[in-house]
């Protein structure tokens, strides 16, 4: 998906016929695109993901997938997206299973992931990078829930 001549919105959009409209959050939505491309270009993200995963990966009819874990599925995710996340130009910060939480809420997720990029350019051209988004069913079919947190720097 080569977006880099689209508008925002004509980009939003494309991102939306990518990856779903975020109602079930598996993917961004809209709203939250525009959010990160709103960003100055030149600020850092921090991406903050927890992860629960399903007993038994949920891939959609027709997928060609073998039937698997979450785990397993979430490997498969990690295979392409651990060396695209270096190849746009970010690198993990931690990669960690989640204990429990020491102040607020408690909350179950079994996974936590932080991931750090010099800018927003590098979060969407992972986002759009034709491998990363055969790869996300992956992560979709993984994930019982997620929850992603952009943070400055």
């Amino acid at each position: 998906m080569n977006t880099s001549i689209l508008n925002d919105g004509e980009r939003i959009a494309a991102f939306v016929a990518a990856y779903g409209d975020g109602a079930d959050g598996a993917a961004p939505r809209a709203a939250q695109w525009q959010a990160l491309l709103a960003r100055a270009a030149a600020a850092p993200v921090t991406l903050v993901n927890f992860f629960k995963l399903r007993t038994q990966a949920n891939y959609p009819a027709g997928s060609r997938a073998e039937v698997c874990s979450g785990q397993e599925a979430f490997g498969r995710y990690a295979a392409v997206s651990a060396p695209g996340i270096e190849k746009v130009g970010g690198r993990f910060l931690l990669l960690a299973p989640f204990e429990t939480a020491f102040v607020g809420d408690a909350e179950d997720w079994d996974f936590v992931a932080v991931g750090a990029y010099p800018g927003k350019d590098a979060v969407l051209a992972l986002f759009e990078d034709a491998d990363y988004r055969q790869a996300y069913i992956h992560r979709v079919a993984a994930c019982e829930r997620q929850k992603v947190l952009l943070c400055a720097a």
